[in-house]
């Protein structure tokens, strides 16, 4: 498997060959893998649908440069011990293939979408709208939600860093036209239950912002404001 990433500090390097910006997957024995890879910022889940069982998640910021991707793990539900530290592989794009070497392990990967959206890109919530007011949201240290878009696929993770905790995530795919956006949730770490279902939303991009609103998982009236992780 594919272990992963800390900081947003990278910049992307080289992707005139190697350009890994999108959604890829493996199906292994009805156990699904998916990565994203979107803004400089990446993610790796499994999981089952057919079993509406969430495995693990680890994701952080990437860099590729020429055939290396080096990544930096911000979180890691399987390897808690790794978050912080680097890893690199030896990559291949071609024929809409994935090829990832560590070490003499090669996987094999298919690609899902080309991360061309204009949702695509790699989020972190910033305000919320309580009683009709927008309010920022303020996190403590180094604890954040983030939310990853491809073109087709998206995952949230709620994570903290600075001290490795790791309280939840969910994704699946998705899509956004005419002021709707759709989540069809494949997996869900909190409560498997939610798997399957398919949640709309209103949604925007204004001031380089993206505007989320509707009503949550839960049947909670909702209103998020999220930004661009590399403040683009």
């Amino acid at each position: 498997m594919l272990t992963a990433c800390i900081a947003f500090a990278f910049k992307h390097k080289g992707e005139e060959k190697n350009d890994i910006n999108g959604a890829w997957h493996l199906q292994n024995d009805g156990e699904k893998e998916v990565l994203l890879f979107s803004d400089g910022y990446f993610s790796h889940t499994s999981y089952s649908i057919a079993k509406k069982t969430f495995i693990q998640t680890n994701g952080g910021p990437f860099e590729v440069t020429g055939e290396v991707l080096t990544i930096l793990k911000e979180f890691d539900t399987g390897e808690r011990e790794l978050v912080g530290q680097q890893m690199k592989y030896t990559i291949a794009i071609t024929d809409g293939q994935l090829t990832m070497d560590r070490g003499g392990k090669k996987t094999i990967w298919k690609r899902l979408d080309d991360g061309k959206d204009n949702l695509a890109g790699a989020w972190k919530i910033t305000a919320r709208k309580q009683n009709g007011i927008i309010t920022q949201i303020h996190q403590m240290g180094t604890r954040k939600t983030v939310k990853i878009l491809t073109g087709t696929r998206f995952q949230w993770a709620a994570i903290n860093p600075g001290t490795k905790e790791f309280s939840g995530t969910g994704g699946g795919t998705y899509t956004f036209k005419d002021g709707k956006y759709t989540e069809n949730i494949e997996f869900f770490s909190r409560d498997s239950s939610r798997v399957g279902a398919s949640l709309s939303f209103d949604g925007k991009l204004e001031n380089g912002e993206w505007h989320h609103s509707g009503k949550s998982s839960k049947g909670d009236d909702i209103y998020e404001v999220w930004g661009r992780v590399a403040g683009k």
